[in-house]
This record gives C-alpha cells, sequence and structure tokens, in this order.
C-alpha cells in the first residue's frame, strides 16, 4: 500500500517517515540488484521488513496481514522475502535455485 501511495508510515509523534522508509527501500533493492540477490531473510513485522505481517501503527504492539516497505518492494523485484521463522523454508527455496 505504501508503495503505491495508498498508505503511510508514521512515527510515534505522528510525523510522516514515509519518505524515508522509501528511501530505504530503494537503497535495500539496488544493493539486492548489484549482489544478485535472490532471497533474503528479514524480521517478521517491521513496517520496513515484515513479509507476513506489520504493526497497525498504533503503537499498541498489534499486528496485522501485509508486508513492509523494503519487503513489498524487494517482492515486487523478483526478491522472494521470508521471515526469521522460515529459515528452513528458505533454505529449501535455496536449494531450488541452486539446481
Amino acid at each position: 500500500a505504501v508503495l503505491s501511495g495508498a498508505a503511510r508510515v508514521l512515527a510515534t509523534d505522528g510525523s510522516d517517515v514515509t519518505a524515508e522508509f522509501l528511501a530505504g527501500a530503494r537503497a535495500a533493492l539496488a544493493v539486492a540488484r548489484r549482489s544478485g540477490v535472490r532471497l533474503a531473510v528479514l524480521k517478521e513485522g517491521s513496517p520496513s521488513c515484515g513479509a507476513l505481517a506489520i504493526y497497525d501503527g498504533t503503537f499498541a504492539g498489534r499486528r496485522t496481514p501485509g508486508q513492509g516497505v523494503t519487503t513489498a518492494l524487494l517482492e515486487r523485484s523478483g526478491v522472494r522475502v521470508f521471515t526469521e521463522d522460515q529459515v528452513t523454508e528458505a533454505a529449501a527455496y535455496l536449494r531450488t535455485l541452486e539446481t
């Protein structure tokens, strides 16, 4: 939603940090492209790196289904993203890339 402009990322003080998150996601994608990255294991829940769920923005610790900004950009660009709890699945996916 952030990539399409339909959502924003807000800090605890209410300030809009969407531009900073987008810049960080673009920088991560640039590094991934330069390095030939095809899969990534990122921290679940983060507004940047969440793959299955992200915090809902209320700062109450609640999560909602969705992807973080960096995860969404990486996935859109062909990098498969896994959570830290999906290392076994990531390893299996890596084996398919190596064959």
